[in-house]
């Protein structure tokens, strides 16, 4: 199935004039670690299938579904059956401003099944299915019907954590309402000043709420706290600036906001599992 893997990265090859790639996977056998620019769904249709994604093992049974963020270090073991795996450009979601709010939910790989929600289970599945039958169809408008299937399913998985996230604040629906539109100008002025210090102070000020109250709700209906979503922020960006072969690891960390060398290789480490060094090299090898 991986045709083209240099070092761990793996280069997507798509069809002439589409930036979605369908597997239709009968293969047994076993798929060292890589890594790609594409974000990948993986539904078994015969036997379960295993995965090590993120440093964590899923085994995904029959019609559930895992869902891989964009340069998510994995591999599968090798696994008699049939499964579909889906990979799509992430410059058509990812660069994308208006589907930005959207791909926050795909912070780590997602496995959905009935535990996580039986409306999303259901979801996931005919998306997947929608997929297969839409992805060999000749009409023009087929890639268009997929990526909508796909951002369908997306809103839904950031709707549902989102709720998740509300309701362990207890407040009436006009107070959510109010730290919704809050966070949301916050997250943007991070997205768009990250590479500089930005202080609990400043976001604070900007959401116009105490130093203690802005860190405590921020982190209950975001999931995280302020600084988690800075170092998130940072870290994909200097995912990109390491694919540039003329950048240095300690000019990525600089230009990503980190205030050292040393902090830059800690932070990344933890979200991506490897080294900016390791990281560099799997891509440039």
């Amino acid at each position: 199935m991986i045709k083209h893997l240099s070092g761990d990265y793996e280069t997507v090859e798509y069809d002439s004039k589409r930036t979605i790639l369908l597997h239709n996977n009968y293969d047994n056998e076993a798929y060292p670690i890589h890594w790609h620019n594409a974000i990948e769904l993986i539904m078994p249709l015969e036997n379960s299938y295993t995965v090590c994604a993120g440093g964590i093992d899923y085994v995904i049974p029959e019609y559930d579904v895992l869902i891989i963020p964009v340069a998510e270090l994995h591999s599968m073991e090798a696994t008699a059956g049939h499964r579909l795996i889906f990979q799509c450009d992430n410059s058509v979601l990812g660069e994308v401003s208006a589907i930005e709010p959207i791909m926050r939910g795909l912070t780590a790989p997602l496995l959905i099944n009935k535990d996580f929600n039986k409306e999303l289970h259901s979801l996931a599945k005919k998306t997947m299915l929608d997929i297969f039958s839409l992805y060999s169809q000749k009409s023009e408008l087929a890639d268009s019907k997929i990526y909508v299937a796909l951002i369908n399913l997306m809103i839904a998985v950031r709707e549902f954590q989102t709720e998740q996230n509300r309701s362990s604040i207890k407040c009436n629906d006009v107070k959510l309402d109010e730290y919704s539109e809050k966070f949301r100008i916050v997250m943007k002025y991070i997205d768009a000043n990250y590479m500089y210090d930005i202080t609990l102070e400043q976001l604070a000020d900007i959401a116009g709420y105490s130093k203690y109250h802005f860190s405590r709700i921020f982190k209950q209906y975001n999931s995280m706290s302020y600084l988690q979503y800075i170092n998130a922020r940072r870290t994909k960006a200097a995912e990109h600036l390491l694919l540039d072969p003329d950048i240095s690891v300690t000019e990525v960390a600089m230009r990503a906001g980190f205030k050292s060398l040393t902090t830059f290789n800690r932070i990344f480490k933890k979200i991506k599992h490897c080294t900016p060094s390791d990281f560099k090299k799997l891509f440039t090898r």
